[in-house]
C-alpha cells in the first residue's frame, strides 16, 4: 500500500507506552447514534478509525487518496483489532488490579499537553528564549526591609527608593548612589554594576523590569524577595552564544607590600614570552600559571555564557574574535589573567534548550505565578464561586489547629456543613475538605496558616479535577488519545495471554505445529562449502597455496583463518558450512562436481572449496524452532480472529462506511 494505513503495531501491541489516563475517566466518542459498525451488539464510532487512520499519516497536497481496496483492507485489519479489545473487556481484563494500576500510572503523562497550564508554561519558555537573544548590562542599588518589617517601615523604605529614583533621573550617578545607598555587599566592589546577564539569571521581577528599560533608562522601585530596586539600563547587545577560552592566571600575594607590582611585572613578562612565535601556550601555562585546576589542562575552561563569569573576565573573552587570539593581562579579584580564544557558538536552538530552560523555569518564582495563573483561568472557567463569609470565619476559628485535630474540631465548633465555594454548580463544605485533608499524605513544614494552606491545595486539587472532566468530555483529540491507549494495554493483555506466551511457551504444541506443517520447514539441496572472497589482490597466490589441491576439513578452515586474521586480516572475506547452494550469489554459479574452483562475482573473485552435497531434506525441529514459534504465534493469532468473528457478530452500517472513506480523502 502507498498511502495511509493502519499501523500493525496498533493492532498487535503498543510497545510505546507514552501516556495513560484512569479507567474512571473514559469517555465515549460522540457520534453514536450513527456508528460505524457495532461488534456483538456494542457500537463503534467512524471518528474511532478516522483517527487511527490520519494520526501521523498525513498525505502531501496533491497525492493520491486511499482507494476503495486500501480502505477496505485497513477496516477489516480495524474490526480485527476492535474484536480483540471487545473480547478483553468480556474476560474483564479492563477490571483487573494491574491493568488499572497501569492505567491509571501515566495519566499525568497523557493530560498534560492539553492542560492550561501546559499551554501558559509553553509561553513563559518561549519568552525566555525570546530573551535569551539579548544580553543586557545593567547597575542597580538594593534597599532592603529590616528585619521583622512592619507596613510602616515598608512605606519608608520604598519612599527612600522613590527619592534615589528621582536623584537618578535628575542626572545623579547611580554608581555613586550604589555606594552610598545600596544594601548589596558587592555595591563597594562593583558600584552597582552588574555587567552582563540574559534571561534566567536574575529573579523574575527584576528581569521583566530589566527588559522593559532601554538603554539609559531607570526603573521605579522594583519589589522582589530580597528588597526594592533601582534599576538602570546601561547596554543592549545581541546575545554572543557561548566562549570557550584558556587562560594563565598571576595569583597576587596580598601579604607582601609590593604584591600587586610584582604580579603585574610577572604577568607582563609571560605576555612577553607568548609574542613569541616560538612559543608553545600550553607549556606557558603548564610552566606559570597558578590556578591549580586548570594549569595542566593547557589552561582549558568549560563553556560559557553571559552572566556565567566575573564581569571583566567575562567581557575579555567575548572580546576576542578569532580563535587562537590572546587577550593582554586583566585584571580580576583573583588576580591577573590572559585569556586565549578556543571556540565560540551561537545560541542554541529552542529544541536544544528547551528542557534546560523548562528546568529552570520551574525552580524560580515562575513556577508559582504560573500556578496562580492556572488557578485564576480555571475559576473563570469552571465557575468558581467562594463563599468569602464562611471561609474568613473558618480561617479565624481554625488558626491555631492541626491537620489531625481538624476534622473533630469542625464538629464540635459545628462548622463541618459550612459552605466553602461551589465549582461548575456544585457546592462544597468544610467537611469536604477535612475529608481531603484526611486522605492527602502531606505535612506543612511552617505550621503557621494551616487552614489557607490546605484550603488552597484542596481548592486546586478540585479545578484540576474539572479541567480533566472537561478535556474527557470536550477535548476529541484527548478523548481520542485517551481510547487508543485504553484500547492498546486490552490489546497487549489479550494477545500477551492468547497469543505470544502461548505460542513462545508451549513446547508440546510447537512440536505438534512443526509436525503438521513439515512441509514448510525443508532444507534445499545443500553443500559444505568454504568461501573465500578475495579483497586484496596481493594475497591471491597466499590463499591458493592454502586451498588449492586439498580436501575441505574444519582443520583447513580453522587453519586459513588463524592465518590471515593475525598477518592481514583485511585481505579476505570468507563464509563456510552447510549453505543452500540453488540461491546462494556465489554457489549458484558453481559446479558442485569441482571440489576447487575461481569465480567472478559481483567485482571480486571467490574462491571455492566444496565438501559433502545434502540432498534436499525437512529441517530438524531444533534447527528452526524460532520460525515455527513465530508461525504458531501467527497460527494462534489468526484462529482467535476466527473465533472471535464467530462468537461477536459483526454489523456494518453502509452510510457510515461511505462517509468514513470520503472523511479520509478529503
Amino acid at each position: 500500500m502507498t498511502n495511509r494505513t493502519i499501523s500493525a503495531l496498533i493492532f498487535t501491541i503498543l510497545l510505546a507506552f507514552e501516556f495513560s489516563v484512569p479507567a474512571t475517566a473514559f469517555v465515549q466518542a460522540s457520534g453514536q447514534d450513527d456508528p460505524l459498525l457495532t461488534i456483538g451488539g456494542k457500537p463503534v464510532d467512524k471518528d474511532e478509525l478516522i483517527y487511527l487512520l490520519s494520526k501521523g499519516n498525513k498525505s502531501e497536497p496533491g497525492t493520491p487518496g486511499m482507494s476503495r481496496e486500501e480502505f477496505d483492507e485497513n477496516l477489516d485489519l480495524f474490526i480485527n483489532y476492535k474484536l480483540k479489545v471487545r473480547e478483553a473487556e468480556a474476560k474483564g481484563l479492563d477490571q483487573s488490579e494491574e491493568f488499572l494500576r497501569e492505567f491509571e500510572s501515566f495519566r499525568e503523562n497523557l493530560k498534560a499537553p492539553f492542560l492550561i497550564r501546559n499551554s501558559l508554561e509553553e509561553g513563559e519558555l518561549r519568552k525566555a528564549y525570546s530573551r535569551m537573544q539579548e544580553i543586557i548590562r545593567a547597575s542597580h542599588i538594593l534597599l532592603q526591609f529590616p528585619p521583622e518589617a512592619s507596613k510602616e517601615d515598608s512605606l519608608i523604605v520604598l519612599r527612600m527608593a522613590l527619592k534615589i529614583e528621582d536623584e537618578i533621573k535628575n542626572n545623579g550617578s547611580i554608581n555613586d548612589l550604589a555606594v552610598e545607598y545600596s544594601d548589596d555587599p558587592s555595591a563597594q566592589v562593583n558600584k552597582g554594576d552588574l555587567g552582563y546577564f540574559t534571561a534566567l539569571q536574575m529573579v523574575q521581577p527584576f528581569e521583566d523590569a530589566a527588559y522593559n528599560l532601554q538603554a539609559g533608562q531607570v526603573s521605579s522601585p522594583v519589589l522582589t524577595n530580597f528588597g526594592y530596586h533601582i534599576i538602570k539600563v546601561l547596554d543592549r547587545q545581541p546575545n554572543p552564544g557561548q566562549v570557550r577560552v584558556s587562560h594563565i592566571l598571576v595569583r597576587i600575594d596580598e601579604k607582601a607590600p609590593n604584591g600587586e607590582d610584582l604580579a603585574k611585572r610577572k604577568v607582563a613578562d609571560i605576555y612577553n614570552e607568548i609574542q613569541k612565535e616560538s612559543t608553545i601556550w600550553e607549556n606557558i601555562v603548564k610552566n606559570y600559571s597558578e590556578d591549580p585546576a586548570s594549569s595542566q589542562k593547557g589552561g582549558m575552561l568549560p563553556w560559557f555564557s553571559v552572566g556565567s563569569m566575573i564581569p571583566d573576565f567575562e567581557m575579555a573573552a567575548f572580546s576576542l574574535t578569532e580563535i587562537g587570539e590572546v587577550s593582554p593581562p586583566i585584571r580580576t579579584r583573583y588576580g591577573y589573567h590572559i585569556l586565549r580564544l578556543e571556540d565560540k557558538r551561537p545560541v542554541e536552538s529552542f529544541e536544544a534548550m528547551e528542557e534546560s530552560i523548562r528546568s529552570k523555569i520551574l525552580r524560580d518564582s515562575r513556577s508559582t505565578m504560573i500556578l496562580s495563573q492556572v488557578m485564576a483561568i480555571q475559576k473563570s472557567r469552571y465557575n468558581f464561586d467562594e463563599n468569602e463569609v464562611n471561609v474568613a470565619k473558618l480561617r479565624t476559628e481554625m488558626a491555631s489547629v492541626t491537620k489531625n485535630s481538624f476534622a473533630q474540631t469542625l464538629i464540635e465548633k459545628d462548622l463541618a456543613n459550612n459552605q466553602i465555594f461551589t465549582l461548575k454548580g456544585k457546592s462544597f463544605v468544610a467537611q469536604d475538605l477535612a475529608d481531603f485533608m484526611a486522605e492527602e499524605e502531606f505535612t506543612l513544614r511552617n505550621k503557621a496558616g494551616i487552614f489557607d494552606t490546605w484550603y488552597e491545595r484542596f481548592a486546586a486539587s478540585e479545578l484540576n479535577m474539572a479541567e480533566e472532566a472537561d478535556l474527557a468530555a470536550n477535548n476529541k483529540e484527548y478523548r481520542m488519545l485517551l481510547k487508543e491507549y485504553r484500547d492498546g494495554i486490552l490489546l497487549f493483555s489479550l494477545m500477551n495471554d492468547e497469543v505470544w506466551q502461548k505460542g513462545l511457551m508451549d513446547s508440546i504444541a510447537q512440536k505438534s505445529f512443526y509436525e503438521k506443517n513439515i512441509r514448510d520447514y525443508q532444507w534445499k539441496g545443500r553443500v559444505d562449502a568454504f568461501i573465500v572472497k578475495v579483497l586484496d589482490m596481493t594475497q591471491l597466490d597466499a590463499a591458493r597455496k592454502m586451498l588449492v589441491g586439498k580436501p575441505l576439513s574444519e582443520e583447513l578452515r580453522a587453519s586459513f583463518e588463524s592465518s590471515y586474521k593475525l598477518s592481514n586480516p583485511l585481505a579476505y572475506q570468507t563464509e563456510s558450512g552447510n549453505i543452500e547452494y540453488s540461491d546462494h550469489t556465489v554457489l549458484s554459479k558453481a559446479d558442485l562436481k569441482e571440489s576447487y574452483q575461481e569465480l567472478e562475482v559481483n567485482g571480486h573473485l571467490h574462491l571455492v572449496l566444496l565438501g559433502e552435497r545434502i540432498p534436499a531434506s525437512p529441517k530438524k525441529f531444533d534447527e528452526t524452532r524460532g520460525l515455527v514459534i513465530r508461525d504458531y504465534q501467527e497460527y494462534l493469532d489468526e484462529s482467535l480472529v476466527e473465533s472471535l468473528r464467530k462468537k461477536y457478530p459483526i454489523k456494518i452500517n453502509p452510510k457510515a462506511k461511505e462517509e468514513t472513506f470520503i472523511a479520509l480523502n478529503q
